[in-house]
């Protein structure tokens, strides 16, 4: 059968909290914003859509910056994209994030600039940020289609999703449905009840069950095929988004995928992948007198693993560093615990759950385990546990310095002598030091302070005085004298 017309691949993108999701769950009559903690959307999903007879796949992608590789795999992975720009914040820092995927993926894209219902909502201000950022619209110099919508009451949608499919009419996107299927894993997981997991998007060609699904060392057994509510279908054709449960490994999150009809074929594909690209351990960082905190992270797709390695590399210190020894995807093991109770780990759950047997041993061994929903939150504590495990250093502190006037009688462990205050103060029990000609020649301590011939705990003003101090080494007139303490830093 020769290729047919196949529905378009949206990938919808932008800065966080511009209305993506929202967007979505308009066309969709769903509400996914209740479903991600915080209302965002910390993975890419998708979902399929129908307006006027026709439909299309929606890639719902995270704005947050922390999930740039997750966007960038929507993009890829779509024919179209919706850029996202909200009218009462303008161009954001994600949305520049977002437009560089969408170019570095060479696909086209629709502005869809959200929220005109706010009270604070500027169209024609927008248009200028837009404008700003070399994004040359229709009607103000450019060919970039747009369109003003508002999520909350529909206005301008209907046009959106119009745009939406005349872009893919002129793109001319065409798929055989008689050919096995390919495409693109857009994500995996572990799931407690099938396994390790994956989200497929169709590109070309038709997956049935009874075959087997191959991507690079990854293959599974196509059992049953759920489509994006979960509900089992017998085929899918091009564009449309699976689930497929029972990897033998996790799959990679962006690979290409393949399909064979026996499971011999599919082992052979797997092994010769693994032998081209074996898996890379995880670098230990090079240290050199800096302390390592090491971390266990596991999160609830692999996506989020990527996304939380990235983001926790920039979390630095001048005296210590972040060290993953470990990374996957599922619930936290009795595995990861021991792996943490030896090196001295702590672990960092993203949208994941303890296993029963894993708390009681974490319980047992001290093993400090910590779980997030939200990326802040955990960037933000592991900040703090960075912190925390940081050596403090002892520098020293000055508080005061003089002068050496005249030395008045020297012994093998004391010295007195009369100084001129410069600055700072002199307290009895101070730590000074000598320094002559830029070099510190010795240290010692203060046993006594006069003034006009009196005792006194402290000098404060500036005049001359006189010092009895206990060193070994004796300082000549010239010579700066300066009090100092040990502060921790």
């Amino acid at each position: 059968m020769a290729k047919t017309a196949r529905p378009p691949v949206i990938a919808v993108m932008g800065h966080i909290d511009h209305g993506k999701s929202s967007l979505l769950d308009y066309i969709r009559k769903t509400h996914v914003v209740a479903d991600e903690a915080g209302g965002i959307t910390q993975h890419v999903s998708a979902y399929i859509a129908e307006h006027n007879g026709r439909t299309a796949t929606f890639l719902d992608t995270p704005g947050h910056e922390a999930f740039k590789a997750l966007r960038a795999r929507g993009a890829s992975a779509a024919d179209i994209a919706i850029l996202v720009i909200a009218a009462d914040e303008g161009v954001m820092p994600q949305t520049v994030g977002s437009l560089n995927a969408i170019k570095e993926s060479d696909i086209p894209y629709i502005i869809a600039i959200t929220k005109i219902d706010k009270n604070n909502a500027d169209i024609e201000r927008t248009k200028h940020s837009i404008l700003e950022h070399e994004m040359y619209l229709e009607g103000l110099g450019g060919t970039i289609a747009y369109v003003p919508i508002s999520s909350k009451t529909g206005e301008g949608i209907s046009e959106l999703l119009d745009l939406v499919l005349l872009t893919a009419d002129l793109a001319d996107l065409t798929a055989d449905p008689d050919i096995s299927a390919t495409g693109f894993v857009l994500e995996s997981t572990m799931d407690p009840k099938h396994g390790t997991s994956a989200t497929l998007i169709i590109k070309n060609g038709t997956l049935v069950t009874g075959n087997f699904v191959v991507t690079n060392n990854a293959y599974a057994p196509v059992r049953f095929i759920e489509d994006f509510a979960g509900t089992r279908i017998k085929s899918a054709g091009p564009s449309v988004p699976v689930h497929i449960s029972g990897f033998n490994s996790l799959p990679e999150a962006g690979a290409l995928f393949s399909v064979v009809p026996v499971k011999k074929e599919a082992e052979k594909l797997a092994c010769e992948c693994a032998r081209t690209h074996p898996a890379t351990p995880q670098a230990k960082p090079q240290v050199n007198g800096i302390k390592e905190i090491p971390l266990i992270v596991k999160a609830d797709v692999a996506g989020s693993v990527d996304a939380i390695v990235h983001e926790l590399a920039k979390i630095t210190h001048e005296r210590s560093a972040i060290h993953i020894i470990a990374s996957g995807v599922g619930n936290i093991s009795e595995n990861d615990v021991k792996t943490a109770s030896a090196s001295n780990a702590t672990i960092i759950g993203f949208n994941v759950e303890i296993d029963a047997t894993a708390r009681t041993l974490a319980e047992r061994d001290n093993v400090i385990i910590e779980l997030f929903t939200i990326i802040y939150k955990l960037t933000k504590r592991v900040s703090e546990i960075l912190l925390a495990g940081t050596p403090s250093i002892e520098i020293e502190q000055e508080l005061g310095r003089a002068k050496v006037l005249k030395i008045f009688s020297t012994s093998t462990k004391k010295q007195v002598l009369g100084a001129q205050l410069l600055s700072g103060t002199f307290v009895v029990g101070n730590i000074i030091k000598i320094i002559r000609k830029e070099e510190e020649i010795a240290r010692g301590s203060i046993e006594n302070l006069q003034q006009t011939r009196t005792n006194v705990k402290e000098i404060n003003t500036e005049g001359e005085f006189g010092m009895e101090i206990l060193l070994k080494e004796g300082s000549l007139p010239g010579d700066t004298l300066i009090a100092f303490t040990m502060i921790q830093s």
